[in-house]
This record gives structure tokens, sequence and C-alpha cells, in this order.
């Protein structure tokens, strides 16, 4: 036998329930901003007008043609490094009536170095297309992080060096 709902069940099931709301105890807070974020190209730019020098426009051309250099052989190495990639076997396309061999294991272990290989290469192609927009925005060779300019040697060696060697050390220690 069912049992009949009485016109007093059906209010306390339309009745909404009361939601407690804790209440908190926090008087304020802080926005979390870590150091390492942190960089000296992100302060305002009325601050930024009377403290930053930077390389001059001969400079920058200069440093601009030694990073299309490096795009332009890392470009063509990657290029090279997807070719061995996805190469074929040298003897063919013998699927059907190939065994399994102990070889087939260094094959794939090889392809995989290999894919590591481009992997670092992309990468390194993103870094020097940064450092490109930053020459055209003339912020090439501002430190990040202490806001001076890094020696023109080290940005000759690494061109998309984004932080001096004084930053470097303090990251390291």
């Amino acid at each position: 036998m069912a049992k009949k709902e009485t016109k007093e069940d059906k209010k306390a099931a339309k009745a909404p329930k009361k939601v407690v709301v804790p209440k908190l105890s926090t008087k304020s807070s802080v926005k979390y901003q870590p150091d390492f974020t942190k960089s000296v190209l992100d302060t305002p730019a009325i601050e930024k007008a009377t403290s930053v020098i930077r390389y001059s426009d001969s400079d920058l051309t200069e440093f601009k043609e030694i990073i299309l250099r490096k795009l332009d052989a890392a470009k063509k190495e990657l290029a090279y490094l997807q070719g061995l990639i996805t190469r074929r076997d040298e003897g063919g396309d013998m699927d059907e009536g190939r065994y399994m061999t102990m070889e087939d294991g260094s094959v794939s272990m090889e392809r995989e170095q290999l894919s590591q290989l481009a992997s670092r290469q992309i990468t390194f192609i993103d870094h020097l297309e940064k450092a490109l927009m930053r020459v055209e925005n003339k912020t090439y060779g501002i430190c990040r992080v202490t806001g001076h300019l890094i020696d023109k040697a080290r940005l000759r060696a690494v061109p998309h060096a984004t932080l001096s060697m004084e930053a470097k050390s303090m990251m390291n220690r």
C-alpha cells in the first residue's frame, strides 16, 4: 500500500532549505605575486622612460643579422631532423615479409632521440623568433631581472639571452 502525501508533506518538499554560510574571519587579502615572475620590463612606462638604456639602432641591426643567420641554420637543422625521423627503411617497404629483430628496438630508440633533438630545436627557434620581436620593439639586450644592458659578447654568443650574467648568477645561488 502506498502512503498518501498530505498537504504538509508537499509544503515541506517545496519550501527551500535554509543555507548556512560560514562566517569569514579574514580581514584582508594579499595578491599572490612571486618574485620569479617579476620583470623590469613590466614596470609602468613613466618609470621606464627615465632609467632604461637600450642598444643603438646600428647595434640592433647587427644583432638582428646574427639572429636571422642562426634562425635560418636552426630551421635547416629542424628540417633535416624531421626528414630523418620520417624516413623509410633503406630496404624499401617490406612490412609483410619482415620478422621482429633485435635491431627494431634500436631503430625506435634512435627515432626517440631524434624526436627529442627536434623538440629542442623547435624551442630554440621559438626563442630566436621572440628575440627578433624584442629587436623590433627595441627592448632587445635589456636584462629582464636587473634592467641593465646584457653584454654584447654574451648576446653574440647566445642571441636569445634575456638575462645578464649578474642575474644568471643570482638565480643559480
